[in-house]
């Protein structure tokens, strides 16, 4: 089950106010690094939007008594997204790590978020090294003499390169793997608790080699999904790895190992790129603390942080 959390760190309360500062710190050195790009995010500025409806498995239904997963078909927003903060980055940008971040819309009104990157792990342990990382690369801009502060910082911190070193350019963002990373406790209906991590897995799998890469349009995977869906709806199917007794779920910088059992959750399956994504995603706020009951945080802190910074970063390209 791995090293559960006790119940009262399940909650993000005052969460805002604990992480107002370093949610600000963070938001700054974004515009530092990128500028700023009128209503376009500060991370992860390039993308588009789809809608789908996603069903359960009754395996997802056992392990959480959470309204997601009760087997009925549930509408749901999906964002597909480039890194950085620039809005024109060529989608085959070396090193570029894709993201995937998805809204389920439930009855009565509420939303449930899953957000995901296309890396194995995440770069840094907290939001205060994850702000440090992202100083080390403000100060290392293009032409820098090397090394840079950023190649110093990476060379000290070996999660860094573990991390970005797994990122890949697919040849679609329909086939691309993206990973939660953070543990969230899900709960059943007699109150028995399990440690998992999210994997979107796709159909298939396919990367490009860093020359196929360089030399496709700028907006090649921005095109494709489009055309793709408008063909055949494209399936992703959301999967948990489940913790063993000893596995932490504090440190999203560290893998489980690759042993642990992978449940498979359900099916999304989308319908239809949206033909006016930009303005969509402009009013689009996911939020990986937005979440039902049935499933809650554990006691890694990074998606209270990253909640905390994707408020802040709204609210400042909405003025």
């Amino acid at each position: 089950m791995g090293d559960l959390p006790a119940e009262g760190l399940s909650t993000p309360a005052a969460a805002d106010d604990d992480y107002a500062s370093l949610a600000n710190q963070i938001v700054d050195i974004f515009y530092k690094i990128y500028g700023t790009h009128p209503g376009f995010r500060v991370n992860h500025a390039k993308g588009l939007v789809a809608t789908g409806s996603f069903v359960a498995t009754p395996a997802a239904s056992a392990l959480s008594r959470a309204a997601l997963f009760d087997g009925s078909s549930i509408p749901f927003t999906v964002r597909f997204s480039n890194d950085g903060g620039f809005p024109a980055i060529p989608d085959g940008a070396p090193g570029n790590i894709k993201g995937m971040a998805v809204k389920f819309h439930m009855v009565g009104g509420a939303e449930v978020d899953i957000v995901m990157l296309a890396i194995k792990t995440f770069p840094m342990a907290t939001g205060e090294e994850f702000r440090d990382l992202l100083m080390a690369i403000s100060e290392s801009p293009d032409g820098t003499p090397k090394p840079t502060r950023f190649d110093e910082f990476a060379a000290s911190h070996p999660t860094v390169p573990a991390a970005f070193g797994t990122a890949g350019t697919p040849d679609s963002f329909a086939h691309e793997e993206y990973c939660g990373l953070n543990a969230f406790i899900f709960i059943d209906k007699a109150g028995r608790r399990q440690a998992v991590r999210y994997i979107m897995t796709p159909d298939e799998l396919v990367y490009l080699t860093a020359d196929e890469a360089a030399r496709q349009p700028p907006d090649f995977l921005i095109d494709d999904l489009p055309q793709r869906i408008a063909k055949k709806p494209v399936v992703f199917h959301l999967t948990a790895q489940l913790a063993e007794a000893g596995d932490q779920t504090k440190d999203p910088s560290q893998p489980w190992p690759n042993d642990r059992q992978v449940l498979d959750l359900g099916v999304l399956t989308l319908h239809k790129a949206l033909a006016d994504s930009r303005e969509v995603q402009k009013d689009l706020l996911f939020l990986p603390t937005n979440l039902p009951d049935g499933i809650e945080l554990s006691d890694d802190r990074m998606p209270v942080i990253r909640s905390a910074v994707y408020g802040v970063a709204f609210t400042r390209r909405s003025r």
